[in-house]
């Protein structure tokens, strides 16, 4: 097996308390030959001073500081340096086994694959949530020797090994169309040459899940797919991020209808459109496998619009029936007496 270059991109945004330990498990691969690429996307913390000590230890780091400009600008940037065969991308809360990055450059190099997907570990923090914080912190005002609880760590992968054409994949994606497992960029193993004679840019036009999209426009030009079995990326919840923060009803709706049409456009070109339409009309009122879901006001003060509700809104006027509308306000409301 040839040796190639694997790029691997990392933004960065105040992430002083994580990119530390991200940036070892990166640096300690058994797969030696890759080029790191940190994109500091003007954090106003340390984590660019911490991205300078490792870039002084290993010269296989390039370092790169710009204004901020959201994480979908920042991993443009960083495509544009990379010069590997393989790009790989990796999150700055998270973390690597150390042989994660050759496992997926084995099964690439082997399968001659276009897209390697891998399962992965979710990591919740045994102190994530208010509750245990606060009482971490009585406990420590009031002198308690409390005990320390494990992570809890939980493996999610829904493909099982072995190589997969286009349309089977795209079929089985289908099956979990809101999953982490497949929308995600932290598990997977691209080909730079397909991003750049495809022109293949994350877009700023959603305001979360632009990885999906992203994976979306990857798979038309990809021919082979390949699922390895071992999960290697440890993906670390933190509820504190936009997705857990600063998204509510009405922004999950929009989204979801935004990232619908580019599903609908995938599946059109693919020929599979009419497949996997009842799976596809699925995923507007799906979740992915997340510890902490989206905070949404209490059951008993919304109503969550049905996928028939968003399904009919979607279509052209002329093929619904009922006299013209206005859409209505699908926001979290108040049900009506």
């Amino acid at each position: 097996m040839n040796n190639p270059l694997v790029s691997i991109i990392v933004p960065v945004y105040n992430v002083q308390n994580s990119v530390a330990r991200c940036l070892e498990s990166i640096c300690a691969q058994t797969w030696k030959n890759i080029e790191v690429i940190l994109v500091n996307d003007g954090s106003r913390d340390e984590s660019f001073s911490i991205c300078e000590q490792f870039r002084e230890k290993d010269p296989r780091i390039v370092l790169v500081d710009k204004s901020n400009s959201g994480v979908s600008e920042t991993r443009n940037c960083g495509m544009s340096l990379a010069r590997g065969k393989y790009v790989q991308f990796v999150d700055s809360d998270d973390y690597l086994d150390p042989d994660f990055t050759e496992r997926l450059v084995t099964a690439a190099e082997a399968n001659n694959a276009d897209l390697v997907i891998a399962p992965y570990w979710m990591v919740i923090p045994a102190n994530s949530s208010k509750a245990t914080q606060a009482l971490e912190n009585l406990q420590e005002n009031l002198g308690i020797d409390a005990e320390k609880k494990p992570d809890d760590i939980r493996e999610y992968g829904f493909l099982p090994e072995g190589i997969y054409d286009r349309d089977t994949f795209a079929l089985r994606l289908m099956e979990k169309p809101a999953s982490f497992f497949y929308s995600v960029l932290w598990n997977k193993l691209y080909r730079r040459d397909i991003l750049a004679d495809h022109h293949l840019q994350f877009t700023s036009e959603v305001r979360w899940a632009e990885d999906l999209v992203f994976n979306l426009e990857y798979i038309l030009y990809a021919n082979v797919f390949v699922s390895i079995s071992k999960a290697g990326y440890h993906y670390v919840q933190n509820p504190q991020s936009i997705c857990h923060t600063q998204i509510n009803l009405a922004s999950i709706v929009q989204n979801k209808l935004q990232v619908f049409r580019y599903y609908k456009e995938l599946y059109t070109k693919l020929g599979l459109y009419d497949q996997v339409q009842p799976q596809l009309y699925k995923f507007l009122t799906a979740f992915s496998e997340n510890a902490y879901p989206p905070v949404l006001p209490r059951r008993s003060s919304w109503t969550w619009p049905t996928t028939g509700a968003l399904v009919f809104w979607m279509l052209p006027t002329r093929k619904r029936n009922t006299k013209p509308n206005p859409m209505p306000d699908l926001r979290a409301r108040k049900k009506e007496p």
